[in-house]
């Protein structure tokens, strides 16, 4: 539940730079010597190595692990103390809040926008992102992360949902909220989307032009050609000619001619703090007033996350408050003590080692679990609980039963597709082998593919089966008590039939 914070609050140290005339990550610093840039940072990027060094301080894998980093635990326990600080009265002061946090991104997304379509090259991110690839449609993982993307969006199977509605009329009508959720959650998916690859394509398509800039320079020092004889729209043309032309000398640039292509920049694999903290921020460096889109962007995760928090913390409180132990104790200091208590399982992540142990946690502690219990939802009021009495409950509140395109997706779809992602998780899982990770490597200045140690892959397999066992251990507890309760009902039965 922390991960969010674990990650942003770290991260955030960089917000105090950003009135500075050059941004923190704009650059790399100078060596020991003050002779010339960091080896590290000049194989990697500058973002690359404030993100991975600067910020998280990072350890060359899981196994080592350095201790705390104190500016991350500073930020954490911050992020801790003002989620604490808005719900300490409960879901009253909550609900102020999330109107706040919810509709400011929106703000800042529609300036980005605005300022993402002026860019430079924006359009070829458009482009990108509304091209089909009938490759990537056809691969059961894309559908399995779109689901898990829509679980997260909506807030399903986390509580937080059910946690919020508890708190509404009994006549509420719960159905027109969700439709009204489910469209604006769509139409925010599509709009943030639209933002983030304008931004993506103007990266792409600087970092496209800045590898022609290097190879024009490149042929121009090495034919001794003029300074106008070659200019970045014709440098494949000229590529060829001087390969027809002086072969022998053009084939001593072998190994140092770039492969310029601006597909592959805009088909770069960026996810999760990659595209957040790196593709961005370098996106922001490059930009006019750097400075300004830096502040607003990181306010705009920082509520982001903010927002996720409370309606996390949110659905474990409310179902917390309903034991007769624990409703004696006041708002403020139940609401600080879990607060406490997850600010200290949060802790972990703080550690150098602890982006590893975020990304462990955030591919295999969220996904596999979000498919199960969803699927165990609909599969309990559809069959269980059965759509017929669940229908009589909705005409109770709503003063109408529910129309045939709701029982359709209830009964049939709904369970169908579940189904059918979680089994393909559940092969992918198995036919991927052993699990691995992005590990940071500061000789080479880049990520490479490592796998989780044996330690690792037992804390994957218990993280699977941690998420999950509530819904088997909770059905076996309350199949033992009602044998339990049977078997006391026939001998009392059998005492009273034989006083008879």
């Amino acid at each position: 539940m922390p991960l969010d914070w674990g990650t942003y609050g770290g991260f955030l140290t960089s917000v105090k730079c950003t009135v500075e005339s050059v941004l923190p990550w704009a650059a790399c610093p100078l060596n020991a010597n003050r002779t010339g840039p960091l080896e590290e940072c000049e194989r990697a990027t500058p973002t690359q190595y404030f993100f991975y060094r600067e910020t998280l301080n990072i350890s060359p894998s899981i196994e080592e692990n350095g201790g705390i980093h104190t500016g991350q635990a500073l930020c954490f326990l911050l992020a801790w103390v003002i989620t604490y600080l808005f719900i300490v009265r409960g879901v009253k002061s909550t609900g102020k809040v999330v109107y706040f946090t919810a509709t400011f991104p929106y703000v800042v997304l529609f300036i980005y926008l605005i300022r993402g379509f002026t860019l430079h090259g924006a359009i070829n991110g458009i482009k990108y992102m509304f091209t089909p690839k009938m490759e990537e449609l056809a691969n059961p993982t894309t559908w399995i992360n779109a689901a898990t993307q829509i679980f997260f969006s909506l807030g399903l199977g986390f509580g937080s949902l059910i946690a919020f509605a508890s708190y509404n009329q009994y006549h509420n009508n719960f159905e027109r909220q969700a439709i009204i959720v489910s469209l604006i959650n769509s139409g925010t998916s599509i709009f943030s989307s639209v933002v983030t690859f304008a931004i993506y394509g103007f990266k792409a398509t600087v970092n496209y032009e800045n590898c022609l800039e290097r190879t024009r320079i490149l042929l121009l020092n090495t034919f001794s050609l003029s300074e106008d004889s070659i200019t970045i729209d014709n440098v494949f043309e000229r590529i060829v000619e001087l390969n027809t032309t002086y072969p022998e000398q053009f084939a001593e640039l072998n190994g140092k001619l770039e492969d310029c292509n601006l597909e592959s920049e805009l088909s770069t694999a960026v996810e999760g703090t990659g595209l957040a903290f790196i593709v961005y921020s370098e996106a922001i460096k490059n930009m006019p007033l750097s400075q300004l889109w830096s502040v607003l962007y990181f306010i705009m995760l920082l509520l982001l996350g903010m927002g996720s928090m409370l309606g996390n913390i949110t659905a474990i409180i409310t179902p917390l408050r309903d034991f007769k132990v624990l409703s004696c104790i006041s708002n403020e200091v139940f609401n600080g003590i879990v607060c406490f208590i997850c600010l200290l399982l949060g802790l972990g992540f703080t550690t150098t080692s602890g982006n590893y142990w975020f990304t462990m946690f955030n591919d295999y502690g969220a996904t596999f679990s979000l498919l199960f219990i969803v699927l165990i939802e609909v599969i309990t009021v559809s069959y269980i609980y059965g759509i017929k009495r669940f229908e009589k409950d909705i005409e109770d509140m709503l003063g109408h039963r529910p129309n045939w395109y709701w029982k359709i997706m209830w009964a049939g779809v709904s369970p169908l597709l579940l189904i059918g992602l979680f089994l393909f998780y559940i092969i992918n899982y198995i036919q991927g082998g052993t699990p691995t990770y992005q590990a940071w490597n500061k000789d080479l200045g880049k990520s490479e593919q490592m796998e989780y140690p044996v330690f690792g892959q037992a804390f994957i397999g218990l993280l699977l089966v941690s998420s999950v066992s509530c819904v088997p251990l909770t059905a076996l507890y309350v199949f033992c008590q009602r044998r339990k309760h049977a078997q006391r009902h026939m001998q009392q039965h059998t005492v009273n039939t034989v006083a008879a």
